[in-house]
């Protein structure tokens, strides 16, 4: 019985996909190869991976022991191929990002063609969550995160900082007044996020100097959205410079009560597992990033 990585590559992009048809189609293998593929690791081992329902792939318990090995395996060799690329100065191989919306649409992606130029040998699979995902569990490389870090078990790289404004549209303005005091904005429609509460407390110095706690009239998880909220003068905003500075150049956001801001920046890291040695391709996206952010006017 000799088992191949293309079997165990086959098997987990299963498991990963939920389907044998979205398995084959990420592998670019047909249906039907795909399928035989994994009858054959199963008559290997002489046991059965995953029941097939008509509805869903389910791993059984002798599947979920096997999962786990299947996986060590092809991330040792993953890391073998690698270590020999890097020593070519080409990293290489599939590269998992994860970041909130607005970071990926605003920074990453304008950066994507040009780190894809440099590095041609790194596949991207770029995927967008609001909240704090496990890395693990999203089989996730490196994720970029927004604001103080809490979890302790992730390496972690600083890429820069943005501040944060309150802001509104003109035309928002024009219709509601333009506040010029801090207690003002309790005659306003607020934008504000569902969580984490603390984006929910603004940069502004109020009567009593404590940092200004909204009650949202319309909130939203994320920040992308609030922004197309106030973009639509559907309310004031609370926003990181990263996503607005495009809309304040051209007008459309307007910083409002800006005497009374103190100037917060959020921190911005790139993180990556504690126990897991950074590869090339790792290194070679948080380098760019980096760097390319170093040079962007929202981080000065």
């Amino acid at each position: 019985m000799k088992i191949t990585l293309d079997e165990l590559q086959t098997f987990a992009t299963v498991v990963d996909t939920g389907s044998i048809t979205a398995a084959a189609d990420q592998l670019n293998q047909t249906v039907s190869g795909a399928s035989r593929t994994l009858g054959r690791l199963e008559e290997k081992l002489q046991t059965t991976l995953l029941r097939r329902t008509t509805r869903r792939l389910e791993l059984t318990e002798e599947g979920k022991s096997f999962l786990q090995n299947a996986r060590e395996i092809i991330d040792a060799v993953e890391s073998a191929e690698e270590q020999i690329a890097a020593r070519r100065e080409r990293p290489s191989g599939l590269l998992r990002v994860d970041a909130a919306t607005p970071f990926m649409l605003h920074v990453i992606v304008p950066l994507v063609a040009g780190y894809r130029e440099r590095y041609p040998h790194v596949e991207l699979e770029l995927n967008s969550n609001e909240g704090v995902i496990d890395l693990l569990e999203r089989r996730t490389d490196v994720a970029i995160r927004i604001g103080r870090l809490k979890d302790s078990t992730l390496h972690s790289r600083p890429i820069g900082s943005s501040r944060i404004r309150v802001l509104a549209t003109p035309a928002y303005l024009q219709a509601h007044g333009h506040p010029k005091r801090v207690e003002e904005l309790a005659n306003h429609s607020l934008l504000g996020f569902t969580q984490p509460e603390s984006l929910n407390v603004w940069p502004l110095s109020g009567p009593d100097s404590e940092p200004y706690r909204i009650t949202p009239a319309i909130a939203s998880s994320s920040g992308e959205t609030l922004r197309h909220l106030a973009l639509e003068s559907a309310g004031i905003v609370c926003l990181s410079d990263f996503m607005t500075l495009l809309d304040r150049r051209a007008g459309r956001l307007v910083q409002i009560l800006a005497r009374h801001t103190q100037e917060v920046r959020q921190p911005i890291n790139a993180v990556y597992y504690r126990n897991t040695a950074i590869s090339a391709r790792i290194a070679s996206f948080v380098d760019y990033l980096a760097e390319a952010v170093k040079t962007t006017e929202f981080a000065r």
